[in-house]
């Protein structure tokens, strides 16, 4: 109910007043106290969770609130890097404290990330003098895809862009304040240790190792990457729930073996208490390296629970441990609920926490072998995991590893037998200058795994292609599943219902029969043989591979260009669908004819006419920020924008022309 209530918030289409919040805080403190006595318990506390939820999430907004670049600029600025990230063709920054005559006052983003070709020699804390271009950030491609404005918004970035030429490193324009030190120094740390593995392993297993010790992923090859997705092991490069559990878990069990091995400690010592604070420090340590990330965060919050609950002698690993590091994670970050690693990564543990509960109670059945008990672990741990996390896969990503638990079942042992060890051994070594062999040690173990995740994805039907479900359909899986997890006994599997509901609303969910980007060039029509189809080579690419992704579609964008049925001429194209007339137009010429006999018209030009049932001109186009249409009598279009709402991460509408 708390992740509910932040949900509540984001789904909102107008921003509330900060009074909304003090009202709703207010009013879970009065339900909480109501709900002391014992009278109707349940209801009063589930109800103070949720408006719990809804006013942190708004409070939440006001702290991180920064104004949002809402038209294209080239600006000429000075900023501190707060954090940068080896890209393969230069470096990613993060600016704060940015000056710049390029905006009015008071709409100067808090942050801005721009990218910096190969340029050397910078490093967080530094202050810069660079001319870069700058837009507003990311909207979605289409009403209901990803808002990773939203995103970037919950960090204080308010716009993006790439510089032109060198950067200049000045004096600095103020001193840093404590925190700020502390995090430069984080920072910097960070860089060293990544520049360090790079220099020792300069291929792609260097990037992969960055990816894995320091969080940074910008040294990784894109076919590297890709197999790793298509295997089902792309969560090894995401520092989450595997590596903390590998890194804090493995040195929980070792130095409480070692420990063991020593009778007077053993047996007159809380053994056990020891080795859980070492792990609970090296694992506070490994967040700390790896840029305390979201998932990071989440996985430090559930290891660090497990942990304090073997201090206080209670269950490590129960329902209740893990709700406890989610309500932490959402009192912290109530914007988590909305993003797709929070919603996987307590899916996967909520589904791996019931089923062993359940083993406990059954303990029938289990090999006896240590081998087969092992292999027998990863399996169910892989099958369970990506079958909880099936659902939101499909839904954030549009795709899903079909031979997932294949892939973790060959390369789960090379990762928690040589990649994690070699990469802690790395870490232990690097301030004595000793850890190249380690890093070489660490470097063959990757090539192992991304050998084995190529031989995996490259199976027939290695990867499985779906539409983008709607979002009720998600939420109806996820409530099913945590009805199942959460409850005991045959009342659980009620929770199938949802789940089939969900199902049979993904499976059924009405695709968009034309899309139309925010450039109002780039166009694309269902066919008559289901598939979206481009009017004209698109010009916005990365729209229209997201709109081939989300519709479940392989194809490249060139073999999806043209359709049977378009005309097209010098001043534009034109088609007949489902009996309406389409027009997409590219010069003021073709406007005459296509005001007449269109009833959908797109054109790239200002457009002024009252014919057709549904224009799209150019700033209609800009406005919606993309648009998405329906063929039904009478054809009808909805915007981005109008689907994105009125937030404080959506940028005003610049008529400035």
């Amino acid at each position: 109910m708390l992740g509910a209530g932040a949900a509540a918030y984001f789904a909102l289409f107008r921003e509330p007043g900060v009074a909304m919040a003090w009202m709703a805080l207010a009013g879970a403190g009065v339900l909480a106290l109501a709900a002391v006595p014992g009278f109707a318990r349940a209801p009063l506390a589930l109800a103070a969770a949720l408006l719990l939820g809804l006013g942190l999430a708004k409070l939440r907004e006001e702290e991180v609130a920064t104004p949002v670049l809402d038209h294209g600029v080239i600006a000429h600025l000075t900023g501190r890097v707060r954090s940068l990230e080896p890209r393969e063709t230069g470096l990613r920054l993060v600016l704060e404290n940015v000056r710049s005559g390029a905006f009015a006052p008071g709409r100067t983003p808090r942050r801005i990330r721009v990218a910096l070709r190969g340029q050397p020699g910078i490093h967080p804390g530094d202050w810069l003098s660079l001319t870069a271009r700058l837009d507003s950030p990311p909207v979605p491609v289409e009403p209901g895809a990803a808002d990773l404005g939203r995103s970037l918004f919950f960090q204080s970035i308010g716009a993006v862009g790439f510089t032109y030429g060198r950067a200049r490193v000045i004096m600095a324009a103020g001193s840093p304040d404590m925190m700020q030190r502390v995090r430069q120094q984080v920072e910097t740390l960070r860089e060293s240790m990544t520049r360090r593995i790079q220099a020792v392993l300069p291929s792609s297993a260097g990037g992969v190792a960055t990816a894995i010790i320091t969080g940074m992923r910008g040294g990784i090859a894109e076919e590297d990457e890709a197999a790793l997705r298509d295997a089902g092991l792309a969560h090894v490069l995401a520092i989450a729930g595997l590596h903390m559990a590998l890194v804090g878990g493995g040195l929980f069990w070792l130095i409480r073996a070692l420990l063991a091995a020593v009778p007077v400690l053993a047996l007159n010592w809380p053994i056990k208490k020891w080795a859980a604070g070492a792990a609970l420090a090296a694992a506070s340590f490994y967040l700390v390296i790896s840029g305390a990330a979201p998932p990071s965060v989440r996985a430090f919050v559930m290891f660090a629970v497990a942990m304090c609950a073997v201090l206080l002698d209670r269950p490590a690993l129960s329902m209740r441990s893990l709700a406890l590091a989610a309500a932490i994670l959402l009192l912290l970050r109530p914007e988590s609920i909305a993003e797709a690693g929070f919603q996987m990564s307590f899916a996967a543990v909520a589904a791996l926490v019931a089923v062993a509960e359940w083993a406990q109670r059954r303990r029938r059945g289990v090999p006896r072998g240590l081998l087969a008990r092992y292999g027998l672990a990863i399996f169910l741990t892989s099958l369970v995991g990506s079958l909880a996390t099936w659902p939101f896969t499909l839904f954030h990503f549009g795709r899903a590893a079909r031979y997932a638990v294949m892939g973790n079942l060959i390369a789960m042992p090379v990762m928690g037998f040589w990649v994690m060890p070699a990469a802690a051994l790395s870490v232990m070594l690097m301030p004595l200058g000793l850890d190249a062999p380690a890093l070489h040690l660490l470097g063959a173990g990757i090539d192992i795994m991304v050998a084995m995740s190529r031989w995996v994805s490259a199976l027939p039907g290695a990867v499985s292609l779906s539409p983008a479900m709607p979002l009720a359909a998600l939420m109806l899986m996820a409530l099913g599943g945590l009805w199942c997890a959460i409850w005991q006994g045959r009342a659980r599997w009620w929770g199938l219902g949802p789940v089939a509901l969900g199902v049979v609303l993904a499976f059924l969910a009405p695709r968009p029969d034309m899309l139309v980007a925010g450039d109002g060039l780039t166009v694309a029509l269902r066919g008559d043989d289901g598939r979206l189809h481009f009017v004209r080579k698109p010009k916005d690419r990365f729209a229209a591979r997201a709109w081939l992704r989300r519709d479940g579609d392989g194809r490249d964008i060139a073999d999806a260009v043209g359709m049977p049925g378009l005309r097209c001429d010098g001043v534009g194209c034109a088609v007949r669908k489902d009996g309406v007339m389409i027009a997409a137009s590219t010069r003021p010429e073709a406007l005459a004819d296509d005001c007449v006999r269109a009833q959908v018209l797109v054109s790239a030009v200002t457009v002024d006419c009252k014919g057709p049932a549904v224009v799209i001109g150019a700033k209609q186009a800009a406005a919606g920020e993309g648009w998405r249409v329906t063929l039904s009598s009478p054809p009808h279009a909805d915007s981005v924008r109008a689907w994105r709402g009125d937030r404080p991460w959506v940028p005003a509408v610049n008529t400035g022309g």
